[in-house]
């Protein structure tokens, strides 16, 4: 018996770093059918595009026009604030790899009621880590304690408030620089704190979920590690995840998260 086809599935995309690149390297490998309907950029934004020859628009609207299934936002924060509830209004489902944006109250606002109107549906992969099923599965037998410590070289700190807070270039041992909710720490480092939103989301909620942020010269991996207790047990898990080459403040993995949700949303994987 021949299987039964799969219908048709566009993607757009906005933006197109490192974290988009992946994405849709993983795509073409694992799902080539899936027709990648545009790509939105802004004017003057870097154009990683040499592996792959894909359509470019530079307004929200431009994108809608075509039609996609689902849209994948891999342009940071703003690019979340800026494309998001239009994306959701339009009545396209939405991937976010910015999970840190909806610290902001009025944003997470924003992209609920546009989904709400649009009957559109806001997906929220995990990311750099694992382990969000088991902290939503904890929180039902009652509160629960939360601490995320997110440890990673110096290098991947630069251009952040730690600079303020330690000299990354001259640490030689482990440096704790922040310690705060989950809330605060997606907001003042909404390139390396998109985790702690996850986690905040997932289980005890943003301004309950504390936050550890380390920089270590001695590491050379992206290490994620959440340690909860409540009333049905106690949790640690800890995962080393490679730096992307591309962008040294982000994991991997992260990348290959969003493409699994891709592929789920699709039937294909």
């Amino acid at each position: 018996m021949t299987a039964r086809p799969l219908p048709p599935f566009s993607l757009g995309v906005i933006g197109y770093g490192a974290i988009g690149h992946r994405v849709l390297n993983v795509l073409k490998q694992q799902a080539p059918d899936i027709e990648i309907s545009a790509v939105l950029l802004r004017e003057g934004s870097p154009r990683r595009l040499t592996a792959m020859p894909l359509p470019i628009v530079s307004t929200v609207e431009a994108l809608h026009h075509t039609r996609p299934d689902l849209v994948l936002e891999c342009a940071g924060q703003a690019a979340l604030a800026e494309y998001g509830p239009a994306t959701l209004a339009a009545g396209t489902d939405l991937v976010v790899a910015s999970i840190g944006a909806l610290a902001d109250v009025r944003l997470s606002t924003a992209l609920r009621d546009a989904a709400r109107d649009g009957h559109a549906h806001l997906l929220l992969p995990a990311g750099a880590v694992g382990g969000l099923d088991a902290l939503a599965a904890m929180r039902l037998a009652g509160p629960i304690s939360v601490l995320y410590r997110s440890r990673k070289p110096p290098v991947a700190w630069l251009g952040t408030p730690a600079e303020k807070l330690c000299d990354l270039h001259a640490l030689t041992h482990a440096t704790p620089f922040y310690r705060g909710t989950a809330r605060h720490a997606a907001l003042d480092y909404p390139k390396n704190a998109n985790v702690a939103a996850a986690i905040g989301l997932a289980g005890a909620g943003l301004d309950e979920t504390e936050v550890e942020l380390v920089a270590d010269p001695r590491v050379t991996t992206n290490t994620h590690e959440i340690e909860a207790e409540g009333p049905s047990g106690r949790m640690f898990i800890r995962l080393d995840g490679l730096p992307d080459p591309m962008n040294p403040k982000t994991s991997m993995l992260t990348a290959y998260s969003l493409a699994q949700a891709i592929l789920r949303h699709a039937g294909r994987g």
